[in-house]
């Protein structure tokens, strides 16, 4: 079944994962497409992650999704807010009838390892690094990402920097998932509750606010 995630987060918020497995063809059928998407992999994904947003909200209008010059997709009567990200063959969504929200997928992978400095302050690099078993290195530094990742999409404006505007604070690792704080120090300050959950390769990252 496509569909291998749903969390109902709260009464009028909710998230899930689609695994792609379907030709284009199937999702033509379902989403309409008002941009070219010319690599056969990403219009997948792009198509994927809309087919997503009607199987958490059956009312949920695609037709009427619009994109900002951020390139962040929206409502314009803010019926529902929502995000979107896709990696590999996955794709993930969330949408709330109340609150702002933010997502992210990520496959776990080394590479992550090689741009850990571009994202992470030396205090949060000092976290990953000195309290955590090494086998665990690449899935901390990937549910990182992504945490920063759901915050970016989250605020929806752009020109953000991932290390002086984001602040992970120390949070207990749990390999099925958990919850951290993280301060956002775009314009004023605010402390977000981010949410992440593990499957295997992947890793998805939350936050409503």
């Amino acid at each position: 079944m496509p569909l291998i995630y749903q969390h109902n987060i709260n009464d009028t918020t909710k998230a899930g994962i689609w695994h792609i497995e379907e030709p284009a063809e199937y999702f033509l059928s379902k989403v309409p497409i008002k941009r070219d998407v010319s690599h056969p992999h990403k219009r997948l994904q792009h198509l994927a992650g809309r087919c997503l947003l009607p199987s958490l909200f059956a009312d949920f209008p695609l037709e009427e999704i619009l994109i900002a010059d951020t390139r962040k997709p929206f409502l314009e009567n803010e019926k529902y807010h929502f995000s979107i990200s896709h990696c590999g063959d996955y794709a993930a969504a969330i949408a709330s009838s109340t609150n702002r929200v933010g997502v992210d997928i990520e496959l776990i992978t080394s590479k992550i390892e090689r741009v850990k400095h571009k994202f992470l302050s030396a205090g949060e690099l000092s976290f990953v690094l000195h309290h955590k078993p090494i086998s665990e290195m690449f899935t901390m530094l990937t549910i990182m990402w992504g945490m920063k990742e759901a915050i970016f999409k989250w605020y929806g404006d752009g020109e953000i920097d991932f290390i002086q505007h984001m602040q992970i604070q120390p949070f207990t690792f749990n390999t099925r998932g958990g919850t951290a704080d993280v301060y956002f120090l775009k314009n004023d300050s605010k402390l977000l509750q981010l949410h992440y959950r593990h499957f295997d390769a992947i890793v998805l990252s939350w936050v409503v606010s």
